[in-house]
Parts: structure tokens; C-alpha cells; sequence
């Protein structure tokens, strides 16, 4: 067994690794573990008086020497230690992404650790010769590489109303797309793959889901890795979906109708009720806790039904969702 942690915490137990490798395999369970790190924190916080580390006059240099070679207009930002850099770069659809790497005192014997937003893992390529500049072209060359991933959800982003996630970053993988009538479809699109056909899970009434369903089963034969993600989507399930330039976000974009407020803790209405001519938009814990106060509702395992409380009709509502 062995422990991952930040770097920053790295450095403040650097000198109790043999404790707590003792501890660790001494421990009976996670919790007990957790206490005695707990412990050796609080002595090691106790006892250092500067957590900085002093760093070789060759670190400085050969930094300072990689950041001129690289150039400095791909530098965003540089802390005062030296031991944090962010590097900038724009792909060839002109998107600007940003690198934090968080160098040690060993650089550049050692690599640096690299936060990217990226879809995917980025593992960065390191031998004791190589310098910034190669970690930069081996971004650069990772950016080139999810570009299709990119082009698709910016059109996804640009052309429909997204309702999950509200900012969504460059990793999100994710997009929950409105279709109209308290109706959306989730979707999650693999970053290597991008124009095959997503994993697709629909929210909203039955009696407009049911049809959706039954067109992605009907056409999934259809899908073309040649055209974009959205044409394929609007092909495959026979629909348009409400355009942004065309459509305002408050004509399906409707508030819970127990709280009365669409974002309750970053979370957008996803149950819907069944019958037609209600089919009023829920948040699935205030659903959940409106019937769990029901005294009519019944309760199987984590599910539980009850009365929509503007038709009566009865519907269903999972703790879990």
C-alpha cells in the first residue's frame, strides 16, 4: 500500500514517511488510519517552522533558462517562489487552454506535476534531459488530439440550450440538452471517439420520453461518424432542438414547482409528472421529500409513491437518483 497525496502535503510529511507507512499497515481499517494521520499532521505542523524548501541555484536557472526558450508570451502566470508556472497555449481552432504545472526542487531530475482541463488523463512523457519545452509540445500535441471531442460540444454548447452543467469546462464529457415539454436527453460523449453514438439517457413524462426512446432504437443504425455529433442527434430522433437564437431559456426552463425555484444546490428539475395535461417539473429531492411527508404514500426499498400534488396523479420518486 502506498499513499497519494498533493505536493504541498508531500512536503510537509516528508519527514514522517516511515511513521506512517507503520501506521498504515498497522491500522485494521481506513477510518483508524485517518486518525493516526490525523495525528502525525497536527506533530508535523507542530514542529515546522517553514514549510519552504530551499531550492538549489540550479533550479532557478535552468528554469528561467526553459521559460526564455519557451518564450515568455506562453507564460500566464509565475508565483513568487518560482515553484508554480502556468502555461498558455491556443489549439487550431484558437481555444485557449491553460497548464499549471508545480515544479519540486529536484527539477528538472524530476518532472513537475501537470493540471490540465482535459477529458481525459494527461500522462506526460519524462526523462531527467527533457525541460519545460517538451512538456509544452506534448500539451500542445494533446490538445491537437481532442480536437473533434472539442468541436462537438462547442456546437452542442453554441447551438441548443444546455441545462447541465450550467459553465461546463473542458472536461466535462457531459451535457444534459433541452428538447422542449419538460423534456431533456443526458448525454456522454466519449473524448476518443466524439461522433459515435453517445450513452443517451432521457428525462422527463413518459408519454414523450417513450417515443424518444423508441426512435434511438429504431434509427440507431442510421448514425454517421461522418457528420457531427448534433446533426446525427437531430437525425436519429427525428427532432430539432429548441435553437438558442431563436428560443429563450425561460420558455422550457421551468421552476420546481414544490420549491418554486429552478436551481436548488446546482441541480435543474429532471422529474417530470406523467400525466399530460399536467406534466409539471420537479427537483427529485423535493419530490422525494413531499411524498416521504404524504401520509397516503407507500415506500418499496428506496422507492417511494404518492400523489403529484397538482394532479394527484400517482407517481414515484427514487432516494438514490
Amino acid at each position: 500500500s502506498r499513499i497519494e497525496c498533493s505536493w504541498h502535503l508531500k512536503k510537509i510529511l516528508h519527514g514522517y514517511r516511515h511513521i506512517l507507512k507503520q501506521r498504515l499497515h498497522s491500522c485494521p481499517d481506513l477510518v483508524s488510519f485517518m486518525v493516526e494521520l490525523k495525528t502525525v499532521l497536527e506533530v508535523a505542523l507542530k514542529n515546522t517552522q517553514d514549510l519552504y524548501v530551499p531550492r538549489p541555484p540550479e533550479y532557478y536557472s535552468c528554469l528561467v533558462r526553459d521559460l526564455e526558450i519557451l518564450g515568455w508570451n506562453k507564460v500566464s502566470y509565475v508565483d513568487t517562489g518560482l515553484a508554480t508556472v502556468k502555461l498558455k497555449a491556443e489549439d487550431s481552432c484558437g481555444r485557449q487552454h491553460l497548464m499549471t504545472l508545480k515544479l519540486n526542487a529536484k527539477y528538472p531530475t524530476e518532472p513537475p506535476d501537470c493540471l490540465v482541463d482535459f477529458p481525459v488523463q494527461f500522462a506526460v512523457s519524462w526523462m531527467p534531459q527533457n525541460s519545460l519545452i517538451d512538456i509544452f509540445n506534448q500539451f500542445v500535441a494533446a490538445l491537437e488530439s481532442l480536437k473533434e471531442f472539442w468541436d462537438a460540444m462547442d456546437e452542442i454548447d453554441g447551438k441548443t440550450w444546455v441545462l447541465e452543467p450550467e459553465n461546463p469546462t473542458r472536461g466535462a464529457t457531459t451535457r444534459r440538452i433541452a428538447i422542449g415539454n419538460n423534456v431533456s436527453v443526458n448525454i456522454e460523449v466519449d473524448p476518443r471517439h466524439p461522433n459515435m453514438l453517445p450513452d443517451c439517457y432521457f428525462l422527463g413524462a413518459d408519454h414523450v420520453v417513450n417515443p424518444l426512446r423508441i426512435k434511438l432504437n429504431n434509427n440507431m443504425h442510421l448514425w454517421d461518424p461522418e457528420i457531427s455529433l448534433l446533426q446525427n442527434l437531430k437525425e436519429v430522433l427525428e427532432i430539432d432542438f429548441p435553437s438558442r437564437a431563436v428560443i429563450e431559456k425561460n420558455d422550457f426552463a421551468k421552476d420546481c414547482g414544490i420549491c418554486y425555484a429552478y436551481r436548488l444546490n446546482g441541480t435543474t428539475p429532471d422529474q417530470v409528472c406523467d400525466d399530460p395535461r399536467c406534466g409539471q417539473p420537479f427537483h427529485q429531492t423535493c419530490l422525494y421529500e413531499w411524498l416521504q411527508g404524504l401520509p397516503s404514500s407507500r415506500q418499496s426499498f428506496n422507492v417511494i409513491f404518492g400523489e403529484c400534488p397538482y394532479c394527484n396523479k400517482v407517481r414515484k420518486s427514487n432516494e438514490s437518483e
